[in-house]
């Protein structure tokens, strides 16, 4: 069958897709993938067709959106910045998807942009999205983030509430993003979104372990989990003599917050250099914010763009943002975790590492003064490096990928 691929946003939008996308190709099935510009060459280099989609921007403009998305103060308000950002070229991204879609016979697209159902009941191509985390699905035994849980209740009471406050926030959610989006949906005769939390698609995949996550008794069967999606850019031969040299034999501590990108990055970064102790080796990926130092100190390794996996050979514990590609690599590898939350749901995937036993969270607003004691807490216990060598034996018997082809290919046979 054709397949077309849909995802906008940061790499961690992106890089699943692309994992589904070689995955279906080794299923003899025709893959494109639409999406910015700015991945284009990364797509293409996978062997995968790449489809145009707005916006044209540069890396800079979407930095400048991550920041933006950082200063939200709740979920509620980072999505209907998510979509405010994408106002000015939404129409467009709307009649280029419809102009594609036809095209195939099936459509695949990141959680974000369930008002493309619209256009595939249009021309009668099934529909299904990816996501990213377990935590936005309505399930009776989860109460939603920020809603207070009902702890020694009888569990009967706790599904009602969690059901109550689940139905509260799909429409709060539906009616925030219409109050932004609607115009431009009318205008495009797609009606307003409904149920953007409960039923965005007739399968919507969960893309994360289904042996290490808590699996929730979901509102709705149209939700399956398979598995994490995970794809990797190209080994660099070059940063690896860099790093075999200044790691020397010994594991370090590496710093990645991939595509987060926040205010005050310069005085961040001083209050980090001010509290690191000399002579202490650790490893920083720049990503898009852009971490850097003003003080050459040779115990200091700026590095850019690698692979997760050819990056965290060298660690000896692993501080993240906690996204949900970068939480996926660090547990595939196997190492400790120091979580520190920015936004949306790296809060939750904090506390999943926690509750795997797997690693520590540190809070944004100090983790660069406390940043050394919490590594040398998870590398002083065997606990976590135990947890985490456990979470990837675990994820090696796993193969979600070839689980969610094959999960697609059973909705499209229904059909």
């Amino acid at each position: 069958m054709k397949v077309l691929l849909i995802s906008q946003g940061s790499t961690g939008d992106i890089y699943p897709l692309i994992a589904l996308g070689k995955a279906l190709q080794k299923a003899n099935h025709s893959v494109a993938y639409a999406t910015a510009p700015l991945y284009k060459e990364e797509i293409e280099k996978a062997g995968i067709k790449y489809q145009y989609a707005p916006p044209d921007w540069e890396k800079p403009v979407f930095v400048d959106c991550m920041r933006a998305l950082d200063r939200q103060p709740n979920p509620i308000a980072l999505l209907k910045q998510i979509y405010r950002s994408g106002l000015s070229f939404m129409g467009e991204l709307i009649d280029t998807i419809d102009g594609l879609i036809q095209e195939n016979d099936l459509v695949v697209c990141s959680y974000i942009f369930p008002h493309f159902k619209v256009l595939c009941d249009r021309h009668k191509v099934p529909f299904a999205t990816i996501t990213f985390c377990h935590s936005v699905i309505p399930a009776k035994d989860v109460t939603p983030d920020l809603v207070p849980k009902l702890n020694g209740f009888p569990a009967s009471i706790q599904y009602l509430w969690n059901s109550f406050w689940w139905r509260l926030i799909n429409k709060v959610v539906d009616q925030s993003i219409n109050s932004i989006s609607g115009p431009t949906f009318k205008s495009r005769q797609i009606p307003p979104i409904k149920n953007f939390i409960s039923a965005p698609a007739d399968l919507s995949i969960v893309c994360v372990s289904k042996s290490l996550m808590q699996q929730s008794r979901f509102l709705e069967s149209r939700f399956a989990y398979t598995g994490y999606l995970r794809w990797q850019s190209d080994t660099n031969d070059a940063l690896e003599k860099e790093l075999i040299q200044f790691c020397e034999g010994d594991a370090v501590p590496i710093i990645t917050f991939g595509s987060v990108s926040f205010d005050n990055i310069q005085d961040i970064m001083s209050r980090f250099e001010k509290n690191w102790p000399k002579g202490q080796k650790i490893i920083l990926q720049s990503g898009w914010a852009g971490l850097s130092i003003q003080i050459n100190r040779p115990e200091i390794k700026i590095i850019d763009q690698v692979s997760h996996d050819q990056l965290f050979k060298y660690a000896a514990c692993v501080i993240h943002h906690g996204g949900a590609g970068t939480t996926a690599s660090v547990l595939h590898a196997g190492i400790p975790h120091v979580v520190v939350p920015h936004l949306g749901d790296q809060g939750f995937w904090a506390k999943e590492i926690i509750r795997l036993g797997a690693g520590i969270r540190l809070s944004k607003k100090h983790w660069p003064e406390r940043l050394y004691k919490a590594v040398q807490r998870v590398r002083g216990d065997l606990h976590y490096a135990k947890n985490a060598r456990f979470c990837a034996d675990q994820l090696s018997k796993e193969s979600g990928s070839s689980h969610a082809v094959s999960v697609l290919e059973s909705f499209v046979k229904g059909k």
